[in-house]
């Protein structure tokens, strides 16, 4: 799967149901391996505070057509 792939995609946090915003980046571990995305935050979140979120790749729980369920408890 590509970036651009994955930047097509709402990001819904699936522990409320809301949009958490859309991927601008990802973070690359020396191995190679994915380690978290870098989310810009949506319409409900810059409300609330501007900027961007680190969502790690372990809290990825599913990767869908149209979007990329997380778990974010803490926002």
């Amino acid at each position: 799967m590509r970036l651009s792939d994955l930047q097509s995609k709402d990001i819904v946090n699936m522990d409320d149901g809301k949009m958490v915003g859309s991927i601008i980046d990802v973070l690359i571990n020396s191995d190679g391996s994915m380690n978290s995305l870098i989310v810009e935050r949506g319409k409900f979140f810059s409300k609330l505070s501007r900027g961007e979120i680190e969502i790690k790749w372990s809290q990825v729980k599913k990767i869908g057509e149209d979007v990329i369920l997380v778990s974010i408890d803490n926002l």
